[in-house]
């Protein structure tokens, strides 16, 4: 194959659509359970640093193409381990999920195991069907863990729940995971998407900048412990001068829709 046609292929194993202000990142490689090899988490990092800039885009959807979120990393990518010039990439690229500035969905069914849960901990909300099954398996491997992902798994599950997933490489149901805080939302396989539909329906009808002020916030009292003044000078000035709050009050007195003004820069 040559190199030509080679990138093209790597470019229809991560498909973007963008509907309105909603994009979804699709992972395209359902003959492999969207198993990620290398050029995939590059295009990753690529597409959605592209969306993080389109002010017109308010909320990215996460999910993987047929019966699977994704199987993880490509594991006959990592016989030299996966440090170098692989880790840089694969870190990009997960990055890029946690710092875009709107809210992420990830849409889990089938598999969410390695490299898919560190994709789904990098969104902001994980819903799942009740068919997905979860884990962390790095200890199948001999390998140490991102320590990016590491940190967001214990943010999301807390401390004795990411050591059992990390110990012993077992995979969890979809019960276990809601139980332990790694999903947000359980839905049967017929149910999932309409549950999507009605959940970024509800997001669409918020203010976005509420939403990205709020992300901005909670990621800072991650950082950081608390929220420091000059972030929330920065917000109460933009919100003043957004014209949000008025237009918000005066659509809940008229009892019409909303139009909210802003939009991010």
């Amino acid at each position: 194959m040559s190199q030509d046609s080679t990138g093209e292929l790597e470019n229809i194993r991560v498909l973007v659509t963008i509907d309105g202000p909603v994009a979804t990142l699709t992972l395209n490689r359902p003959e492999k359970r969207n198993a990620i090899q290398m050029a995939m988490w590059a295009s990753i990092d690529a597409h959605v640093s592209a969306l993080a800039a389109n002010p017109d885009v308010h909320i990215l959807i996460v999910r993987g193409s047929g019966d699977h979120f994704c199987a993880g990393a490509d594991i006959t990518e990592l016989t030299n381990g996966p440090g170098g010039e692989y880790a840089r990439i694969n870190w990009a690229a997960e990055e890029a999920l946690a710092n875009f500035p709107g809210p992420t969905i990830a849409v889990i069914r089938g598999n969410c195991v390695g490299g898919g849960v560190s994709i789904a901990t990098a969104c902001d909300l994980r819903i799942s069907a009740d068919d997905a099954v979860f884990g962390i398996t790095p200890a199948k491997l001999g390998i140490v863990y991102p320590t990016n992902a590491l940190e967001r798994a214990v943010r999301v599950m807390g401390e004795s729940a990411t050591k059992h997933l990390m110990f012993t490489g077992d995979l969890i149901d979809a019960d276990r995971a809601l139980r332990i805080g790694l999903i947000d939302e359980l839905h049967g396989v017929s149910a999932l998407e309409a549950r999507v539909d009605q959940l970024v329906a509800t997001l669409l009808e918020r203010s976005s900048l509420t939403q990205v002020v709020s992300k901005a916030m909670i990621d800072e009292v991650i950082r950081e412990g608390k929220v420091k003044p000059k972030t929330t000078l920065y917000w109460e000035t933009e919100m003043d001068k957004s014209g949000e709050v008025r237009e918000g009050v005066a659509a809940f007195l008229a009892k019409r829709p909303v139009r909210w003004p802003w939009r991010r820069s």
